[in-house]
């Protein structure tokens, strides 16, 4: 018997069907604790050509640092009104907009802590697996002690880090591949 590899199958665009009721571009409600941001941008190819059929997943802490998750055993209070979840697809431009909370720290691994970040999830047509990545807030002070943002060259951090432009609204980018300025992401 002679074994055969079978045809890779994308991540998208087959994602939109039946599944556009789970889209939510605001986490948060009237009664979510912690400040508000809004996180604007546009996911982007290497050639710099928009990738209008992205979508992303956002996974976070609420304010307090602690994950809407069964595993999360912190003595941190949970927010009955965040779930720490979203899911934003991007319009016929690539862009995006979503607003959340700003979460608080985490710990890390080993006694480390966290700075206050967001997981996201890349999917888009073309991506044999979705991509990982974090959104890391400009100016906070923990990034400099963030052990998963140390690891990252420094020459590439930025493409981790959401910089607020004169609205408030802080400005992200994903740029899939090709360039230096490609966004870090994650093996995991």
């Amino acid at each position: 018997m002679t074994l055969y590899a079978t045809t890779s199958h994308t991540v998208g665009p087959y994602y939109h069907i039946g599944l556009t009721w789970l889209n939510r571009e605001d986490l948060t409600v009237a009664e979510t604790l912690g400040e508000r941001v809004a996180i604007s941008g546009q996911v982007l190819d290497g050639n710099g050509d928009v990738v209008n059929d992205a979508m992303l997943e956002v996974w976070q802490a609420n304010a307090a640092g602690k994950y809407d998750h069964p595993e999360d055993e912190q003595d941190k209070a949970l927010d009955p009104n965040f779930e720490g979840f979203g899911r934003v697809p991007v319009d016929a431009e690539g862009r995006f907009r979503f607003t959340t909370i700003k979460p608080g720290s985490v710990p890390g691994l080993k006694g480390t802590t966290q700075a206050p970040h967001l997981v996201v999830l890349v999917f888009a047509r073309g991506l044999v697996k979705h991509l990982l990545t974090r959104i890391y807030f400009d100016g906070e002070a923990l990034n400099g002690d963030d052990p998963l943002l140390a690891c990252v060259p420094a020459e590439r951090r930025g493409t981790l880090i959401a910089k607020a432009d004169a609205q408030g609204v802080h400005q992200w980018n994903v740029i899939l591949q090709g360039t230096d300025k490609e966004t870090v992401f994650f093996d995991y």
